[in-house]
């Protein structure tokens, strides 16, 4: 369960990462440790995410989180990216990862099956497209619920 802070983190995390030129693509503040730990991932649209960028982003949020005050207790803040595999939740990722495989969960099963693996082909307002062995396939978005990089293609 997502703690009720975080959306208000992400509001305040965007702007601070826009402003240098990098993403935010999720966060995450576990507060079953001690002291709690705020992780908040990002990225660089430009080029692959460094240590420098995640540095710059720890600097600059950690002023903008102390200056409002939201986590009045200590926290331990980290900033990270989590690299190429990953779901792809934007329309930009799907524009960015075409051609690329991808495993296509569905929440319940489309045509017999609940995973479906191809190349990406894109994604629109009806439809998940897939390339299988020349045959492309049209999984309908109301019943995808995650797409993410395919590990194994990605590693080989």
């Amino acid at each position: 369960m997502t703690h009720p802070l975080v959306p208000q983190i992400i509001d305040l995390a965007v702007p601070v990462a826009e402003a240098i030129g990098l993403e935010v693509v999720g966060a995450v503040f576990q507060t079953n440790q001690y002291p709690p730990i705020l992780r908040v991932d990002i990225r660089n649209p430009q080029q692959d995410t460094s240590l420098d960028d995640c540095e710059r982003m720890s600097r600059a949020l950690e002023a903008t989180l102390d200056a409002t005050d939201i986590i009045p207790d200590a926290y331990i803040l980290e900033i990270s990216s989590p690299g190429i595999s990953r779901q792809l939740t934007t329309d930009r990722e799907f524009v960015s990862f075409k051609g690329f495989t991808v495993l296509v969960s569905t929440s319940e099963p489309y045509e017999g099956k609940s995973e479906w693996r191809g190349q990406l082909i894109k994604r629109d307002d009806t439809a998940v497209y897939l390339n299988q062995k020349g045959r492309a396939i049209a999984i309908p978005r109301t019943s995808v619920s995650r797409v993410q990089l395919d590990e194994q293609k990605i590693k080989n």
